[in-house]
This record gives structure tokens, C-alpha cells and sequence, in this order.
């Protein structure tokens, strides 16, 4: 099978989706389809952007890039070029079975154009909240100073116009898959009537291979000498509610002791203002920013740690999660779309309310040796339904059935199995096309 796969993100920027995007073409293609992805350009000059070809070239999937404005998001997202002469040109050479689109701003209508033009599927995954980043286009973004309109015209569009466009956009593909159970519930609630599906990001086969002797060195290098090790991994940005998960910290110290350190993987530009956060709450001796890890090493560090902490409520799957489990952690995290539907409270981890004191005690709770061996165990057993390599055949499969379908208003309600062993069945959602 041709697929082609559009984003509006991927390597070198370092992201959810991107990493999702990635793994799928490259676990496709290990299954004998041929996947080509149309991603943005990055680089400020000729020598990082041969350094990103050079990149591409070793990749098993095809990159094809397109142009790009000027102009970034605070994120350092780039804004695609208004007319993306690279894909349709492609697609006026070659002939696709399918498009996976990965986004419904940009690349997202040039998929439904060119779906209808040459009469083939789209499947869309909605990897992303939309209405809980829009801080990040500068004519959207608030603040104490910020006019009333432009609040009550910011709360609008994420309201009402997001929806309505994510409603118009999911009812025009042919398949609409959700990372999750939650979100697929979301979709729903917009008005998404069509057929969708649950598709989790994978990990790879690496994620679930770990190196003893390395994570060893990485906690006597962070864990400073203390008993034990936290760990969090995501961009440093408001969305991901890092005030929140410090205030936690700072609870955990006064219900726990300071016997812990805490490790932040990551990077963003709210680094500073975290920095100077943690110090007015009197913990930055118990934290420890490392910055950005490469993916391939970051379950090393993982698996350096006794817990994983999470506080973010803007996840469509929380991907880390399933690579946290994979490494043997349990989980600590808010209730939120995402965390709800990987962390079983009191299984592979504990789920809280956003309070301080109640996410602190199930943390505490968590480091207890016996609670902590055996939620241990059960996270290992979570992650086992999120090997990319099983799930790329159930995508295989999708694809397939949109192919042969193509042009029918709905698919008949068809269980296509759940991942994992017997006991995790009952702790997981089967995937189904509804």
C-alpha cells in the first residue's frame, strides 16, 4: 500500500506528535507498505537544513518537505507555506491508496482537497486539544492586562469555533481516529458523526528494551545521594500545568521528608519562569532541570527513576505515560482525557483531583516499597498493549477497510480485538470502529 502522511510537524522539533508520526510510518514500512511523509522545513540556513535532509535520507520512511513561512509559534512550530507546492506537485506524479493527516489547520484542508480530487480515503487522528494551546499564536494570547473583549473573544474560539471546525473537518474524513477513549468521546461531543476508531501511539520496540548499568548512572548522577527518584517528562509550557505538579512538590516535602529529587526532562520557554517558581517555593534543591533528551535515551532515565509525575489536563493520550509504564513506573497524575484512560487508580497508579495535598499523598503513597513493587509490576503490564509493532498491524488493517469502503457513510460496528493479556482486557477499551 502508497500511503502518505501530512503534518505540520516532525523531526528535529521535538514533540508528541511528531514522535507519533515517526514511529507509525516506520513500523508501516517494516510491514512492506511504502509511506512517504510530507513534513515542514526546518532550518535557518543551508547547513541545518542539509543536516535535517541528511537525517531523512537515513530514515526507512520517505521524507518529502515543504516550504514554510517565516515566522514561528512561541513553541518554535513552524507555519507551513500557504500553498504547499511540494505535496500536491507529488501528488500529481505519483498515485497514493491513502492519506493519513495529522492536523486539520494547514495540511489538514490541502487532505480533504486532494482526497476528493483523487478520489481517496482520509483518515485524521486527533492528536491535540486545540482549544488549550491557542496561547501559543500571539494574537490570541492573555493576560491580567488583556482587555475583556479580547478574553471573552479568546474564550469564544476555544468554546465554540474550535469545535465547529473540528466537527466540519472530522465529518468530511473518511475515518477519524482518537488516541484514547476519552477522546474519542470528545470527538463525539463536537459533533463527529462518522466513522471513527481508537488508535494509541505506540512505542517502539526499544522502549520496552532497558539498560541496567546506564540507568544506574543516571540516578547516582540526578538522585543525589537521596533515597529516591522522580521523574516528568514534557515540554516546559503552561499547558502542561508545571505550577501545579511544584506546588505538589512542595507538599510531598512537607508530608514526606526531602529524602527525594526530582528530575525534569524537557525544555520550553517557561524554563525561567519555572526556575524562579521552584525557588520561590523553596524546592529547587529538589529539582533538577536536565533539558531536552534524546528519544532514544530517554528510557534510561525512566528507568532511573522509582515514579513518574504528571499534571497535565491538555492530553489526548499522554504518550510518555505508556513509555513511563514501559520503563516500570507507575504513575501519579490528574484526572484528565489521556491520563483516565492509561492510569487505573490504585492499579499501575494513583489519579487525583488538582489538589496539592490529595496528589501528594497518593505520590507518598506510591514510593511505599511494597505499593511501589507492585504497581511496578501492573505498569509493566499496561504497557505491554502499546508495542507499536502489534498496533501498526491493527492500523494496516484500517487503512485496508477504508481503501475497500471508500465512498460508504459508516462502518458496521465491528470489535477488532484489544491488546495485551487477558487481565489487561478488562482494564482497557477495545478498539473499535464506531
Amino acid at each position: 500500500m502508497r500511503i502518505a502522511m501530512l503534518t505540520n510537524n516532525y523531526r528535529p522539533f521535538v514533540g508528541g506528535v511528531p514522535i507519533s508520526v515517526e514511529r507509525q510510518a516506520q513500523e508501516l514500512v517494516k510491514l512492506g507498505h511504502e509511506v512517504t511523509v510530507f513534513a515542514p522545513m526546518y532550518g535557518k540556513d543551508e547547513a541545518e537544513q542539509a543536516e535535517v535532509k541528511a537525517a531523512d535520507d537515513q530514515a526507512p520512511e520517505r521524507v518529502i518537505r515543504y516550504r514554510t513561512q517565516k515566522r514561528k509559534m512561541d513553541n518554535g512550530m513552524v507555519y507551513p507555506a500557504l500553498y504547499p507546492y511540494e505535496i500536491t506537485e507529488a501528488f500529481r506524479r505519483e498515485s497514493f491508496d491513502c492519506i493519513h493527516v495529522h492536523h486539520p489547520m494547514f495540511v489538514g484542508p490541502v487532505a480533504l482537497a486532494l482526497g476528493k480530487k483523487y478520489d481517496i480515503p482520509v483518515i485524521y487522528t486527533y492528536h491535540t486539544r486545540y482549544e488549550d494551546y491557542l496561547h501559543y499564536i500571539s494574537c490570541f494570547r492573555t493576560d491580567e492586562g488583556s482587555s475583556a473583549l479580547k478574553k471573552k473573544l479568546v474564550h469564544k474560539i476555544g468554546e465554540t469555533i474550535i469545535p465547529s471546525y473540528m466537527k466540519w473537518f472530522g465529518n468530511r474524513c473518511d475515518l477519524v481516529l482518537a488516541p484514547s477513549a476519552g477522546m474519542q468521546q470528545v470527538i463525539r461531543e463536537y459533533g463527529v458523526k462518522g466513522p471513527s476508531a481508537i488508535f494509541p501511539t505506540g512505542l517502539a520496540e526499544d522502549f520496552y528494551r532497558g539498560d541496567a548499568a546506564r540507568s544506574s548512572q543516571i540516578r547516582q548522577q540526578y538522585g543525589k545521594g537521596k533515597k529516591h527518584l522522580l521523574v516528568t517528562v514534557s515540554r516546559l509550557e503552561k499547558e502542561k500545568n508545571y505550577r501545579f505538579l511544584f506546588r505538589g512538590i512542595a507538599e510531598l516535602r512537607h508530608q514526606f521528608g526531602d529524602d527525594f529529587q526530582l528530575m525534569v526532562i524537557g525544555d520550553g520557554s517557561r524554563k525561567a519562569q519555572l526556575k524562579n517558581g521552584a525557588s520561590i517555593l523553596g524546592i529547587q534543591d529538589l529539582i533538577t532541570f536536565v533539558g531536552n533528551v534524546p528519544n532514544e535515551e530517554v528510557k534510561y532515565y525512566l528507568g532511573a527513576a522509582d515514579l513518574f509525575l504528571f499534571a497535565s489536563k491538555s492530553e489526548t493520550q499522554g504518550i510518555v505515560l505508556a513509555e513511563a509504564m514501559a520503563a516500570g513506573n507507575p504513575v501519579v497524575a490528574v484526572h484528565a482525557v489521556g491520563s483516565d484512560d492509561i492510569v487505573k487508580d490504585g492499579y499501575n497508579g494513583y489519579l487525583t483531583e488538582e489538589n496539592e495535598a490529595a496528589w501528594a499523598l497518593r505520590a507518598a503513597e506510591a514510593l511505599k516499597p511494597e505499593i511501589n513493587r507492585k504497581m511496578r509490576q501492573a505498569a509493566l503490564r499496561t504497557a505491554e498493549n502499546y508495542r507499536a509493532s502489534s498496533l501498526a498491524i491493527y492500523e494496516e488493517m484500517l487503512y485496508n477497510q477504508c481503501v475497500r469502503r471508500k465512498g460508504e457513510t459508516a462502518y458496521e460496528g465491528t470489535e477488532y480485538g484489544t491488546f495485551g493479556t487477558e487481565e489487561d482486557r478488562t482494564e482497557n477499551s477495545a478498539m473499535v470502529i464506531r
